[in-house]
């Protein structure tokens, strides 16, 4: 592991790269393969998982249960503020009020066989695809009142954010943030500001979205073509220059790229080894990111 490679996520000092169990759902008919993937998960030395109960209405989190030992010393990561939408586009439904941000955590516990969740991330409805409606928008502050006495009663060990504004960050840290979650890549800085700020305030940055997405507005970053030429020029992969990129650009970058594939993963985790010269990141930097919305 080269130098700079490991960051603090919740008192515990963790390796940047990590796992995102969101697509483990996709191995539901082939429980073995998915035991197969974690262990060799543990194997290249990730050590820390962030997951969710509304991952496959509760799948993802039996699978890291089955397969994660607690010698493994794997942090694991949780959120709330949804649940399970089985049928839904996308499979999820509000769920922000106190009392159900507290029921998802004894959901969560349950399911990932846990007497305490070492970080949850509480996962905000302000924007996106799942917006909070009627009695759904609820104030930051209550919800960090919620997660708060959860942390004082031992339920959760350290709390996060997820989908958030600047505000709500700023709003937050007197409770203590142990790291936000928001989408982000080379080509959506859209949260700079809020990187700048957990920079500076030793919180963990955890961009979801890593590479972009199949959503228009968040653009493939594997397509751009500064990126496929830094590949070339660096002999490794688009997607790797992408994920080194978000290395590079700030020390409190963790990183939880998903998949479902033993390949990809090892993939995911030989960007370690990846490091853009000078004038590769300049080049980078320079990209003029397409607007998004």
């Amino acid at each position: 592991m080269g130098a700079g490679m490991s960051y603090d996520l919740a008192g515990h000092s963790v390796r940047r790269i990590g796992f995102g169990a969101m697509q483990l759902p996709r191995l539901a008919d082939d429980p073995a393969a998915a035991h197969t993937l974690l262990r060799r998960a543990v194997e290249l030395g990730i050590d820390h998982v962030d997951t969710a109960q509304f991952y496959g209405d509760g799948l993802a989190n039996r699978f890291l249960r089955e397969a994660i030992r607690p010698e493994d010393g794997v942090l694991i990561v949780s959120k709330v503020g949804g649940d399970p939408d089985p049928g839904g586009t996308p499979p999820i439904r509000s769920a922000q009020r106190p009392e159900q941000l507290r029921a998802s955590v004894h959901d969560n516990l349950r399911s990932l066989g846990l007497d305490r969740i070492p970080l949850v991330n509480l996962r905000r409805m302000d924007d996106g695809p799942i917006r909070a409606h009627g009695d759904q928008v609820v104030d930051v502050d209550d919800q960090i009142a919620e997660m708060v006495a959860m942390r004082d009663e031992g339920l959760i060990g350290a709390i996060g954010l997820s989908s958030v504004p600047l505000e709500t960050v700023r709003r937050a840290l007197p409770a203590g943030i142990a790291c936000v979650q928001n989408s982000y890549s080379l080509l959506d800085r859209t949260h700079e500001d809020i990187l700048e700020l957990c920079t500076a305030e030793g919180i963990a940055w955890v961009p979801y979205f890593p590479l972009g997405s199949a959503f228009a507005e968040l653009p493939n970053v594997t397509d751009a073509p500064a990126v496929i030429a830094a590949a070339e020029h660096m002999a490794c992969s688009p997607a790797q220059v992408g994920l080194a990129w978000l290395l590079q650009h700030a020390p409190n970058v963790l990183l939880i790229p998903g998949t479902a594939d033993v390949a990809h993963l090892e993939a995911n985790v030989a960007t370690e080894d990846v490091l853009l010269d000078r004038a590769t990141i300049t080049e980078l930097d320079a990209i003029a990111a397409p607007a998004v919305g």
